[in-house]
């Protein structure tokens, strides 16, 4: 069967630069001296240290638990001890720390007890998806969402189609076509655990064109299945989720809605790959493949990485750098970023180091002013207003930029390339996203304080009507006991209730009693010693002196 194609707004073709790192086998990289592992590698809330420092862990062992719905737990990558729990550089655009665990490696490599799945056949659907889970998978292809969220699909609607993505549009980065040509039999098997988690009904592998080695090998491995393996244009961003929806199927996801809820989900080869891994050897997620490349280091090509593993010791293992290298980037020229230091960790979603020349990249041009050309709306794969939303951005009318559909911007680039005016487009919408979401958290705030507040003006109040309400009963009883007293008082049963004059003298009366009972007789004065019997009389005798000078005065 021949699938029509369909086609999504916009796109660009920048260089590919594939070749120069796709053409040599995966390489195994060799284990580095200390792991670092950061606590949170995937969208969501960050992982819990489960273990301690000076404590010896074996490969595979789970060292931070998940916290949340949407988290992961982390693995040790190789068998060591457990040095440090402290913030360390991590990949991001920040150029920020975060809290790792440190590893410092034994070269044992000595695995924990692996346990294999059985046969996900015959088991249930929850009890594969926390085996995934509890596996620490999330997407590789570039976002790190948890990948047993993706088997879960809670919209009550069922599965049609089930696509892997083999697109790998994105400049440079090469790590899917190696990994479809070495290991497809493994990405199919992962294809078969994916599908009966989700019950598709039809599985279809997409791979641009641009790579027919992987498109032969997977064809090939999958032979015996019912699975489509599709080529598809090479165009980038071909390998965005909704873009690639949009080609195979013809749907669109809502703006604010997820695939599944169209009855599709997406998973990246590299995923399939780790799930089956996980499930028919028990290994968790505690290594990728990652393309080292750019004219920035001596040997491009890619490598089988322990996850933690410093990128200056991949840059080491691949002959180093050269002299002229400019930056390093972790991903594509596209939708990577560069890093401010080259002592970051691989973590899960680190599919590329760029290792960039001036050559490689874009050097950085004077920015002119915007003249509305339109070419950034005509590249926008979102079919969004990018011109708009750069002036809404830049004037901080954030409303405004929401109102243009700003968080439906997948921040591809596309926009920014093709800007002859070199308006770096895209820095403006993360800044207004950023943004947006720090007076969101502002807001939370904002609102949690006032509702505390209420609550308690709520509480004093009441607390006030309470007392109010006892007081009054209280008020209420005395009030019927004197009425009763002056009641029996005139009927005679009674003598009248005391005056106020009278409770003062009894006042006065028990005053002067106790009075003349703290006059008498010292107490605490038998066994006495001598020298305190003579303090006691010296006390005494200074007492009479005293009283009989008063005499002779008066």
């Amino acid at each position: 069967m021949i699938r029509k194609l369909f086609k999504f707004p916009g796109g660009i073709h920048p260089p590919q630069h594939k070749y120069e790192s796709s053409s040599a086998p995966i390489e195994k990289a060799a284990i580095p001296r200390r792991l670092i592992l950061p606590l949170h590698q995937h969208i969501g809330e960050p992982a819990e240290p489960i273990v301690s420092v000076g404590e010896r862990v074996l490969k595979g062992q789970k060292l931070a638990r998940a916290t949340g719905y949407v988290s992961a737990p982390v693995h040790a990558s190789s068998s060591g001890m457990v040095v440090a729990i402290e913030d360390r550089p991590i990949a991001h655009p920040s150029g920020l720390s975060d809290t790792c665990i440190i590893v410092e490696t034994d070269g044992q490599d000595e695995w924990a007890e692996r346990t294999p799945f059985g046969d996900y056949r015959s088991a249930d659907a929850s009890q594969l998806r926390n085996a995934i889970r509890s596996a620490g998978i999330v997407g590789l292809g570039g976002a790190g969402f948890p990948s047993y969220i993706k088997l879960n699909p809670t919209s009550g609607k069922a599965i049609d189609t089930l696509i892997i993505n083999g697109a790998e549009c994105e400049p440079y980065i090469t790590c899917d076509d190696r990994l479809m040509r070495e290991r497809a039999t493994e990405i199919i098997a992962g294809i078969h655990i994916i599908r009966h988690a989700v019950q598709a009904r039809a599985v279809v592998i997409a791979i641009e064109d641009n790579k027919p080695n992987a498109h032969a090998a997977m064809t090939q491995a999958a032979s015996d299945t019912d699975f489509e393996v599709l080529q598809v244009p090479t165009l980038y961003p071909q390998g965005g989720e909704k873009q690639l929806i949009k080609v195979i199927t013809g749907r669109e996801c809502p703006s604010d809605g997820l695939p599944f809820q169209i009855g599709i989900v997406v998973h990246n080869v590299a995923t399939a790959a780790a799930i089956h891994r996980a499930i028919a050897l028990g290994e968790p997620l505690i290594s990728r493949i990652v393309t080292v490349t750019g004219d920035g280091v001596r040997q491009r090509r890619n490598m089988d990485v322990l996850i933690g593993t410093p990128f200056n010791n991949l840059l080491d293992q691949c002959g180093g750098t050269t002299p002229d290298l400019n930056r390093v980037i972790m991903g594509g020229p596209m939708m990577g970023f560069a890093l401010k230091k080259e002592c970051v960790p691989v973590v899960k979603t680190t599919n590329c180091i760029l290792a960039a020349t001036q050559d490689n990249v874009a050097p950085p041009s004077y920015v002119m002013p915007c003249i509305r050309c339109g070419a950034c709306a005509e590249a926008c794969p979102v079919s969004l207003l990018p011109q708009q939303l750069y002036w809404f951005a830049r004037a901080k009318e954030f409303d405004r930029a929401q109102d243009h559909h700003l968080f439906d911007c997948i921040e591809c680039g596309c926009c920014a390339y093709v800007c002859p005016s070199n308006i770096p487009l895209v820095h403006y919408y993360r800044y207004a996203k950023s943004e947006i979401w720090a007076q969101e958290r502002e807001k939370e705030k904002a609102d949690l304080a006032r509702q505390r507040h209420d609550h308690r003006q709520s509480r004093i109040e009441l607390a006030k009507v309470e007392k109010e309400a006892r007081m009054a009963k209280k008020r209420a009883a005395l009030k019927a006991a004197e009425a009763k007293k002056k009641a029996a008082a005139a009927a005679g049963n009674e003598p009248e209730a005391n005056t106020k004059q009278d409770e003062i003298k009894a006042a006065i009366a028990r005053a002067k009693v106790k009075k003349a009972q703290s006059d008498g007789a010292p107490k605490n004065t038998d066994n006495l010693t001598p020298a305190q019997q003579k303090k006691v009389d010296e006390a005494k005798a200074r007492r009479a002196a005293a009283k009989a000078q008063e005499s002779q005065q008066d």
